[in-house]
């Protein structure tokens, strides 16, 4: 579906999660790619972490996402 560029422009806020096991965000290039290209295109990074590859961190932070107002 293509964009419909009669409508306004809404900047949403987006949470960017990394998943790895060998990375940090010091040298996490894939994680700074994405959020350049969050910030480029208008919208709101709010949150950035990078945890590692468990399923109950995964959820966890999930979770604390999803509850935070």
């Amino acid at each position: 579906m293509p964009i419909d560029e009669s409508r306004p422009f809404k900047p949403i806020n987006i949470a960017l999660l990394t998943v790895s096991d060998t990375r940090s965000l010091k040298d996490d290039t894939s994680g700074d790619i994405l959020a350049a290209r969050i910030m480029t295109k208008g919208h709101q990074l709010v949150h950035r972490t990078l945890i590692r590859d468990e399923k109950s961190m995964i959820v966890a932070q999930l979770h604390q996402w999803i509850d935070d107002g």
